[in-house]
């Protein structure tokens, strides 16, 4: 049974009379994988390290696991670890060593800490590289060693920001497998990022703030039924002749001589689409979104 793992009542962040930050009633469930998107990124980093006591908070009320960190933070420490954007481990370390001393922090035992710390380097590609010196890793190794040093004492709620930030396609494909993986074994994760369609590929619900307040938090599935259109780039084959009613029915502007850009209502399906098209015997090579859809439903919300 889901239960409440981390309850916000209210915060708020002043510096100088001038509000920075205010959220009103934010609920995350224990598994949730749970996305905040920020239109002002700098609110980010500002709530953050509230939520981990690095920043003075000007009025709060939360709980993790229903511990008030006002009166225990040390208890609500140990279920919670945040994976920054910064590197911030001894650079002159060897990488088998750096989660081994993490995990002497939370008195876990030396063994079980270099036993956890090998299955964890091996599932994030980091084992060849034990013995080097953190220093020696590409910012991509640094990073994945960041989540293996958040991850050995097993906390309850990993907090995950930007992990994937100037990361090309195939490894940031790789991070969201084990990312995935991590939450279906019951971990639950809040994640930051400028990458939408890692929203919408992973995550079940998400928050999107803007001036001080949150303007969404729902499910993503429910944020992504009020996209009213797509807009959708198709490659056609040589010889394909649009027609005035095919241009005028979906806003066709075209791009190349082979290449046209549409924008489909949320009452039209692709099969109407197609089928229209086969009518007008336009043979199509290929068709791709020409923006994520939750990036497009970003932008909209926002600018409201």
């Amino acid at each position: 049974m889901k239960e409440k793992i981390i309850e916000i009542k209210w915060l708020e962040k002043k510096y100088k009379e001038n509000k920075v930050l205010k959220l009103i009633d934010l609920e995350i469930e224990s598994w949730d994988f749970f996305a905040l998107l920020w239109h002002n990124w700098a609110w980010k980093t500002t709530t953050i390290n509230i939520l981990t006591n690095l920043v003075t908070k000007s009025s709060w009320n939360i709980k993790i696991w229903w511990i008030d960190i006002d009166i225990d933070f040390p208890s609500a420490r140990k279920l919670i670890w945040v994976v920054p954007q910064e590197f911030n481990f001894d650079v002159f370390a060897k990488v088998r060593e750096i989660p081994v001393i993490q995990a002497w922090y939370y008195w876990i035992d030396k063994k079980v800490a270099e036993e956890r710390t090998e299955i964890l380097l091996k599932k994030l590609w980091l084992w060849e590289k034990k013995e080097a010196k953190a220093r020696e890793l590409s910012g991509w190794m640094k990073r994945r060693l960041m989540i293996v040093r958040a991850l050995i004492h097993e906390p309850k709620i990993l907090i995950l920001d930007e992990p994937t930030a100037w990361v090309d396609v195939d490894l940031r494909k790789s991070m969201w497998e084990f990312i995935s993986e991590l939450n279906k074994n019951w971990t639950t994760i809040l994640l930051t990022t400028h990458y939408l369609e890692e929203v919408e590929a992973l995550c079940k619900k998400v928050a999107i703030l803007d001036s001080w307040e949150i303007i969404e938090n729902t499910s993503v599935k429910n944020l992504l039924s009020k996209l009213k259109e797509e807009t959708i780039i198709l490659t056609m084959k040589e010889n394909s002749k649009l027609s005035e009613k095919i241009i005028r029915k979906y806003s066709i502007k075209i791009l190349e001589e082979n290449e046209i850009e549409l924008v489909v209502d949320e009452k039209i399906t692709l099969n109407d689409l197609f089928s229209d098209l086969t009518e007008e015997k336009i043979n199509i090579k290929s068709f791709r979104n020409k923006t994520n859809r939750l990036e497009a439903l970003f932008m909209k919300i926002i600018k409201k």
